[in-house]
């Protein structure tokens, strides 16, 4: 057999396979779904949320501000009222700490 002929008889001996549902349905749009999604879409935290955590990364970086420093005038004397004040000892480290609980304050507050 020649190369014609194969394929003539491939031709007639092909079944046409139809399939148990007659009516087709269109896919629906891509588009219309992530508009729809976008709708949906709910933010976690709102304008008061990023408020207050503004507030406390401010009172983080004031506290670490306070905390900078403490260089002697020279490198043979030694002014320990530099170092230990109540500024670098008690405001600074207590600034950051309430800059973290307003963060975490911030996390937790429910969102209007």
């Amino acid at each position: 057999m020649s190369n014609p002929e194969k394929k003539a008889k491939l031709v007639k001996t092909k079944k046409v396979v139809k399939s148990k549902t007659s009516s087709l349905t269109p896919t629906k749009s891509r588009a219309k779904s992530r508009t729809a999604a976008a709708q949906n879409d709910v933010l976690i935290f709102g304008k008061k949320n990023y408020l207050y955590m503004l507030i406390g990364v401010l009172l983080i970086i004031v506290g670490m501000a306070l905390m900078a420093g403490g260089q002697q005038a020279t490198p043979d004397s030694w002014d320990p009222s530099s170092i230990y004040s109540f500024r670098r000892i008690t405001l600074a480290p207590l600034l950051i700490l309430i800059g973290f609980g307003v963060e975490i304050y911030a996390i937790f507050v429910k969102s209007e």
